[in-house]
């Protein structure tokens, strides 16, 4: 983000009744992109007392409007400027604050609000005179919220307080903090009821000094940013100072932005694009993003850029960059999202339709969802040029290494903005391969810290062994239908754990994915904690078959059925794990060479540490 230059921002004080009177006109008001408002009404009566105190509040931060960045705006909530009313400022930062003074000493009317519990409760905000008065008195407590009839009562209704006249105000001591900036028709009546009393009016004077005055005088520092200021920039400063919790999205900012054209963005995501990939056969789409899908269409929209800069002769060094970053996310316009995101919606469902290919059907199993971004995009832009044989290989090829070489961890914008041309070009034959299927590498030892789903490599494998037509060991039935209408199937050990602690295996290899494969839970069940060889025959006779048959469907896992038979595990895993990197290395299209390294003999409780940091790095 380019630094604020001291021309952005203006510091100054400005009175707390010119700031109320700018939110009561519409001269100030919020972006759409400003959450509700919701503070309850104690955190309401600590602001009062801290103004009636002289005690700061914090800053506000404002954007001056009419600037190239436009957003939607609304009025702070109860104000009621004139229709079309355009503000001169837009307020970035001290919404809840200027929200609660503006409706508590200002509207008139009732407060809107919360108890404690964030129940919605209606009331008006008093002082009782006598208490602000007492040096022993905390000013908060000196504040009181009534409700709305201005009525306390008990349980069982009785009338404890009554304040619903201004006879009862007087009678009580009670001022009513919606007159606080304009209090002479108020003090007038008050002195009146009591007859001109001197010691009431002397009270008066205390009170108006101690109260009052405050309220009137009270300036707020407010930072003011310039019209010209960018919107990554607004974007930035915004979360900087909103530290609530929630962070605002790209996509919020740019809804906010496109509105102020009369687009909604938000509705457009929800009833034109997620509403396109509902069916089925499009389910492995369901965790894309509302962001996921903006990326995509920035891509393509700063590929578009780029390729109009080289056909107006710019020189190689000044092109701009494809890209999919925030900073690039933000300067999408709106002419290009309407241009784009058609063609990224039919590029996310080609993406779609390509990993069924690929024999990863569930989210469950996708190994790397940011990797839905660059290849819808990568769909979207070559088109019809992806759907022959010979692309779509290649698309297969920068998919798997992708995967395998574990590359879309972390932070992957960078990698993104490679993929696009990279990928586009290999597959229209104007350029060699993409960077990501030659920085991709597989070593052969990986496949022993794999051991949970929560790696993108363990997914890989898992969809490969469907890939290779792995069948159920018990039906026949190939797991992939299985999977589609029975959510039971899941990765089991091939030589059970119980069998293979008993035996005194390494820990390291036999919870490897080297030892395991997708089964059913029937199928799992059967096998239980018992030795290969038992528990074949038992396999044999629920499939009602004989042993050869089951030996096939286990063949269709990579598996060697005639090891598993003499519960020779060292001989079954060397033979796996050779079968497994023969996969790997055809999907990846690269030579995997397994010089036999393998990582030292792990204990049960070193197991459960890695599988806890894989965890951990998944989420």
């Amino acid at each position: 983000m380019a630094a604020l230059t001291d021309e952005a921002f203006g510091i100054d004080k400005r009175p707390l009744h010119d700031l109320l009177r700018q939110v009561a006109d519409g001269r100030a008001q919020l972006p759409e992109f400003q959450r509700g408002w919701v503070w309850p009404h104690p955190n309401i009566t600590a602001l009062l007392a801290s103004v009636s105190q002289g005690f700061p509040v914090g800053t506000v931060m404002t954007l001056q409007s009419g600037g190239d960045v436009r957003f939607k705006h609304r009025p702070v909530e109860g104000a009621a400027p004139p229709p079309g009313t355009e503000p001169e400022t837009l307020v970035l930062d001290g919404q809840q604050r200027l929200t609660s003074l503006f409706q508590s000493i200002m509207l008139n009317k009732p407060v809107a609000t919360q108890d404690v519990r964030k129940h919605r409760v209606t009331g008006w905000f008093y002082a009782d005179m006598r208490a602000v008065l007492d040096e022993h008195t905390d000013r908060e407590d000196a504040i009181r919220f009534l409700p709305q009839d201005k009525i306390l009562k008990s349980f069982r209704g009785e009338v404890i307080e009554d304040y619903s006249t201004r006879e009862k105000e007087f009678e009580a001591h009670f001022f009513p903090l919606s007159c606080v900036l304009d209090p002479d028709e108020w003090e007038s009546g008050f002195e009146e009821y009591w007859d001109l009393d001197k010691e009431k009016r002397l009270l008066w004077r205390a009170f108006e000094k101690a109260f009052i005055k405050p309220f009137a005088h009270y300036h707020v520092p407010v930072i003011s940013l310039g019209k010209n200021t960018a919107r990554q920039a607004v974007c930035q400063v915004f979360e900087n100072v909103n530290t609530g919790g929630v962070s605002l999205t790209v996509f919020e900012l740019l809804t906010a932005t496109f509105a102020a054209d009369e687009f909604d963005l938000r509705r457009h995501w929800d009833k034109e694009v997620k509403a396109s990939w509902q069916a089925p056969e499009y389910r492995i789409l369901k965790d894309v993003s509302n962001t996921d899908f903006l990326q995509s269409v920035t891509l393509l929209a700063t590929a578009a850029r780029r390729e109009d800069a080289v056909a107006l002769g710019v020189t190689e060094e000044r092109l701009p960059r494809v890209g999919c970053k925030r900073k690039d996310m933000l300067e999408l316009r709106l002419d290009e999202y309407e241009r784009f995101a058609p063609l990224v919606v039919q590029g996310f469902k080609r993406a779609a339709k390509f990993l069924h290919q690929q024999f990863v059907f569930d989210t469950r199993f996708l190994p790397y969802g940011a990797q839905l971004i660059p290849l819808a995009a990568i769909l979207a832009l070559a088109g019809d040029d992806a759907q022959s044989a010979g692309a779509q290989h290649k698309l297969a090829r920068w998919y798997w290494c992708g995967v395998f070489g574990e590359l879309y961890g972390g932070s992957t914008e960078t990698r993104f903005s490679h993929d696009l041309p990279d990928v586009v070009g290999w597959i229209r034959g104007t350029s060699g391969e993409p960077r990501t299927v030659e920085a991709a590498e597989f070593a052969p030892s990986r496949l022993l810290t794999l051991r949970t789903r929560n790696s993108a490599a363990y997914k890989g494998v898992y969809a490969l062994l469907l890939k290779a037509g792995a069948m159920d060991w018990r039906t026949g039935e190939k797991a992939e239908i299985t999977g589609y209408f029975d959510e039971s199937i899941d990765i089991h050990h091939i030589f059970p754990k119980v069998w293979c602690q008993r035996e005194g295996e390494d820990p390291g290899r036999y919870n490897s994915i080297i030892n395991k494969t997708p089964l059913t839970a029937r199928t799992n069940r059967i096998i239980g904690g018992n030795a290969p060889s038992e528990y074949l025959v038992k396999l044999a006779k629920s499939a009602e078959s004989t042993p050869e048959v089951v030996h096939g469907h286990i063949r269709s896992h990579l598996v060697a059925p005639e090891l598993m038979a003499l519960d020779d595990f060292a001989a079954f895993f060397a033979a796996r794990k050779a079968a497994l990197l023969a996969r790997v290395s055809a999907e990846m299209g690269k030579t995997i060479v397994d010089d036999g390294t393998e990582s030292a003999v792990l204990d049960e409780a070193d197991v459960e540490a890695l599988e806890t940091a894989e965890l951990v790095e998944a989420y």
